[in-house]
Parts: structure tokens; sequence; C-alpha cells
């Protein structure tokens, strides 16, 4: 699944196609992708101009000067592909395409159906079903050592979970934060609760460290992730934990490898030797 770095890499692409253009059309080729597709959904959307488009956690919101906000998830396989418009057939999985006054074409193609696209008003979006419960975004200020710990002091449960957990800290996946707890020399599988505040002080500037690269390496490209220019992503290339189950571990002096266990469904990737 698309993690932040690669919902910021799509909303970043979006940007110099859509913000300030005018969406004179809108089709709309299934009525559900994973929930359905408000009816009205083209009639809100043809003839308004973009504002900006922000990201929230795991979500690109498109802001229109009419007040509506659209609302994108990339699910598990889905991405934009922009392109000038043309008289090619659209693929089968082009599931909505948005045609913009500057003449191009913004398609969502999404061959699992795991993503989303509805829309609401912008003074209802903080209340929305998908956003009220959110917590704090890992790049911003309010997500520190303190909060970090203040959230986690009490839990039993491991520590990798509760940073999957986003009514802790939104955006996070499987393997951002394999990578920091690496970093950060923390094991997955210990207690949330035996994590102390000097820890967490230190994990979460190598949390925003990991994020921060890979957004600029373009997100990570496992599967079937590519950019809205087609491009695919070179943080894979970059993994000091994710998917080296059996290198030698990148923590100096360490003399550890790479193991894999699973979790929650998950692979976990860690070294035992130096991840405490």
């Amino acid at each position: 699944m698309p993690e932040l770095p690669e919902v910021e890499t799509t909303r970043r692409g979006l940007i110099p196609t859509l913000e300030g253009r005018k969406i004179v059309k809108v089709i709309k080729r299934r009525d559900k992708i994973r929930i359905a597709i408000p009816s009205d959904f083209e009639k809100r959307i043809e003839g308004m101009r973009v504002k900006s488009l922000k990201r929230r956690a795991k979500y690109i919101q498109i802001f229109l000067d009419s007040g509506d906000v659209i609302i994108c998830h990339l699910g598990m396989s889905g991405k934009f592909v922009i392109k000038v418009i043309d008289n090619e057939p659209y693929e089968k999985h082009d599931h909505v395409i948005f045609e913009t006054d500057g003449g191009e074409l913004v398609i969502y193609n999404d061959p699992r159906r795991f993503g989303l696209m509805t829309i609401c008003r912008e003074d209802e979006l903080e209340q929305h079903r998908l956003f009220k419960n959110m917590a704090v975004e890992p790049l911003g200020n309010e997500f520190n050592g303190d909060y970090l710990y203040e959230k986690i002091k009490t839990r039993k449960s491991a520590i990798k979970t509760m940073l999957l957990d986003q009514k802790i800290v939104v955006g996070l996946g499987n393997i951002y934060v394999c990578e920091a707890l690496n970093m950060a020399k923390i094991s997955p599988i210990r207690k949330a609760c035996d994590v102390t505040l000097g820890e967490t002080e230190s994990l979460v500037p190598i949390i925003r460290n990991v994020l921060s690269r890979a957004i600029e390496a373009g997100g990570s490209s496992l599967k079937d992730f590519a950019g809205t220019d087609g491009e695919l992503g070179y943080f894979q290339h970059l993994f000091v934990s994710y998917g080296c189950e059996g290198e030698k571990c990148s923590n100096k002096e360490c003399g550890g490898t790479i193991d894999r266990i699973n979790q929650g469904g998950r692979s976990t990737f860690y070294c035992p030797q130096c991840q405490k």
C-alpha cells in the first residue's frame, strides 16, 4: 500500500497540472471503487477551479473554489496518470478522469479497487468520518518526543503496532516504521510502555528524516506505485532493514544480520543484535 511518502509524491506531481486550473469535464467510469462515488460527483466538480491540493495522512484533498473538497485515497494499487488529451481509449482500470482547461487529463487508475474517491464540503472536512479521529501528522510540529511518549507510556502493545495506529500518528506504514526503528535501535517487538522518553526523543527526528528522504526519492516502488509522470520511486534502493532479510545490519559496529518476523499479518524486518 502506498504510504505517506508515496501519497506526498503524488500530491506534488498533481500540483502543476491541477492547481489554478478549471476542471471542465469529469468522467466517472464506475459508480463504486472501495466505496460508492457520490451520484452528484461530476455535477459538483465540472466548471470549478482547483484552489490547492493538500495531504492528510494517506489522503489527497483537492480544494475547489466552490467550497467542495475532492477526497482521494490510493488504496493498494491506485495511481494518478497525467496525459495530454488524445483519442486513445481509456485503460480497463481507469476509473475517474478529470479534464482541465489546460488540455490535460488527470486519470485515476486502480486495478485492485481498494482506493476511494468522494467529495464533501470544506467546512465539514475535519469532522468527516475519514478524518475526525485522526491523530497528528508525523512531519508536523505537534509530533515530538513528549507527545509520542505520552501516547504510548501505558500501552502494552508492541511499539511497531503503536506507530502504525492512526489514532497515535497518521500516515506511517510498515516500510518506514521498520526503517526508523532499525535506525533508532529499538526492537519492534518491545512493549511500547517500555520505550523511554529519551528513546522517543531520538525516534521522532529519525522518523521525520526517513519520511523526508523517501519523499525526496519519489517514494518506494515495490509493486504498483509510480508517480504521476510514470517514474518509479527510488527509495527502495536505500532500505536499511525492510526487505533486507539475511543482510548485514547497517548500524555501525553491530555485526548482526536483518531478520524477518510476522507481526499482525505484516512482515517486520529488524536486527535482533542491536535493536533492543
